[in-house]
């Protein structure tokens, strides 16, 4: 089954991190992405650019209205992603707890509800 694990952080905070501290994570996430590619578990995953550079669309009465910036003011943004493979939301879980940034914020694993072509 595929999961979608979403990275979420406080990018106030994160942009107060020490430069060795953030080079230090940078290979922790390294390093855990290169432990999911081999095992097989790895779909596809990215970092996302800073909160400020997105836009929220929406279609009211026929009309496209767009806002800059995400869809709700939160304490944590969402950062990055994994779209893994897993066996069960137990395996999925234990593969999220691993990402770095679960220690300073928060991982929501999702199920993927795949589309029948």
């Amino acid at each position: 089954m595929q999961y979608l694990l979403m990275i979420y952080q406080n990018e106030a905070e994160y942009a107060k991190i020490d430069t060795g501290t953030t080079t230090k994570m940078s290979a922790e996430y390294e390093a855990f992405t290169k432990s999911i590619i081999q095992n097989g578990n790895f779909k596809a995953g990215d970092r996302l650019r800073p909160t400020t550079t997105a836009t929220t669309v929406r279609v009211r009465d026929g009309k496209t209205l767009t806002t800059d910036g995400p869809f709700a003011e939160t304490r944590e943004q969402l950062g990055g992603y994994y779209l893994i493979e897993a066996k069960d939301l137990n395996a999925a879980i234990e593969i999220a707890a691993r990402i770095p940034s679960a220690r300073v914020g928060s991982i929501e694993v999702r199920p993927i509800w795949v589309y029948d072509k």
